[in-house]
């Protein structure tokens, strides 16, 4: 069993930067692969970023790419998502995710893929 708390959403203006933060509970982090998602009000969840359990691998929706760093540190079990240059279209809850799997190179972008999730946190971008 894992549990994912995300941390450091808020309200921003659009050109600004966030950190999101996801901790891990237990022992097996570097067990899992990683993945970012977003909600934004009316609209179903869709992917953001994704990493590898090494983190050697990313992938990010083209909406954020450029934009958008996912990163992990194992020692610390936890998962970043870095945000610049945000925009209003941005705001949403985000979620981070956690998939156990035995390839080291594995990641995904499919929400069915994904064994944990966490509560969530707002991210506001204001125009």
């Amino acid at each position: 069993q894992v549990q994912l708390v995300e941390s450091g959403g808020g309200l921003v203006q659009a050109g600004g930067s966030l950190r999101l933060s996801c901790a891990a509970s237990g022992r097996t982090f570097s067990s899992y692969a990683m993945g970012w998602f977003r909600q934004a009000p009316g609209k179903e969840r869709e992917f953001v970023a994704a990493i590898s359990r090494s983190g050697s691998i990313t992938y990010y929706s083209d909406s954020v790419k450029g934009r958008f760093t996912i990163s992990r540190d194992n020692a610390k079990n936890t998962v970043y998502l870095q945000m610049n240059s945000l925009k209003p279209e941005d705001t949403a809850v985000y979620f981070c995710a956690a998939r156990r799997t035995y390839l080291t190179g594995s990641y995904s972008s499919s929400e069915s893929e994904y064994d944990y999730w966490g509560q969530g946190t707002q991210v506001t971008v204001s125009s």
